[in-house]
């Protein structure tokens, strides 16, 4: 019998200075038995990171929300999705590999990717000749001691407050405080 993923509530509160949205956002990711807290976390910074695009990208009419998750590769971590079904903003969490990556970019407007492991610069170095041309492509990269503290704030249910200013996240909750600042690579 398969292990069934877990399933975690959050209540997001995204206060984004820099591009003037404020919203509340009640979510629930499923965790694949396979995934880290620390990977479902950065699911959820990048969300937060990113929210602010539903009004840019689409004039509010969209959805931005969780993919299904590992158990479907051709889905992605996090997406808006405008009311025609099209992806425009497609977000993977992790070091995927070329193929995916490519499938990301044919099939959205826009593609973010977010490594945070500590092998993460290796995993560039070898893929950048192969998907640096890519116009709608950009990596941002999260620490791995930052990605190790947001895991610590993973909770089945959770209350967050996220600050974006500068260019930082500060992600609250009632078990600590994580800044967060990535480094774009492309």
């Amino acid at each position: 019998m398969a292990i069934k993923s877990t399933i975690f509530k959050a209540n997001l509160s995204i206060a984004d200075i820099d591009h003037n949205y404020y919203a509340d956002h009640n979510l629930t990711l499923a965790r694949h038995p396979s995934e880290t807290d620390e990977r479902m976390m950065v699911r959820l910074v990048a969300l937060a990171l990113n929210a602010h695009q539903l009004q840019d990208l689409c004039n509010g009419d969209g959805t931005l929300g969780f993919g299904i998750g590992l158990s479907n590769p051709d889905d992605p971590d996090v997406h808006i999705t405008d009311y025609t079904g099209q992806k425009r903003l497609w977000i993977e969490v992790g070091q995927p590999d070329e193929k995916p990556i490519t499938k990301a970019c044919n099939k959205s407007d826009h593609v973010l990717v977010y490594p945070f492991h500590h092998a993460s610069h290796v995993w560039w170095k070898g893929l950048e000749g192969k998907v640096g041309r890519q116009d709608k492509l950009e990596v941002l990269y999260i620490d791995s001691d930052i990605a190790q503290q947001l895991g610590s704030l993973a909770e089945r249910s959770m209350q967050l407050q996220a600050t974006i200013q500068e260019g930082q996240l500060t992600l609250s909750s009632n078990l600590g405080t994580v800044f967060v600042e990535p480094t774009r690579w492309k």
